[in-house]
């Protein structure tokens, strides 16, 4: 069903290439029904290589983490030669990605987690907090 009644096809010119696109009427309508009000000012070819630029840039696209700065490192736990995206330290062991799986602590259910901090009973213990105060929860920190 199409709402574009009001609305007609504007030739607008692109701010970053110069080149005039169109602005539909199915476009104008889609920008009415989001809340926007000021129309495009790049052309859809700027706006995609815009955009293409700009994905995931609390980490860089996709292709540049592939492509971090690797260091080479000596598992400590199989022996193996491995790389690693980060700057290796003396203190800290490094594993491979094989040792580094059957490392880390395998996660329970939800409901294991739950009934987890419930404990002197699971009622409104010591503190209305269903019997946890904060030593319980630095207790746990430490045994993570």
């Amino acid at each position: 069903m199409m709402f574009n009644e009001g609305y007609r096809d504007r030739v607008l010119v692109c701010r970053d290439c110069n080149n005039e696109f169109t602005f539909t009427a199915g476009e104008q309508e889609f920008y009415a029904r989001k809340g926007l009000t000021n129309e495009p000012s790049r052309c859809p070819t700027c706006r995609s290589a815009r955009r293409g630029g700009q994905q995931n840039v609390s980490r860089g696209p996709r292709d540049s983490r592939d492509s971090r700065e690797q260091h080479e490192a000596t598992c400590a736990a199989c022996g193996r030669q491995t790389t690693v995206p980060f700057v290796p330290r003396e203190d800290r062991p490094v594993y491979c990605s094989d040792c580094f799986q059957s490392q880390r602590p395998t996660r329970g259910t939800r409901e294991e987690a739950r009934s987890y901090g419930s404990g002197n009973g699971g009622g409104n213990g010591r503190n209305g907090r269903g019997g946890r105060d904060r030593n319980d929860r630095y207790e746990r920190r430490d045994r993570w």
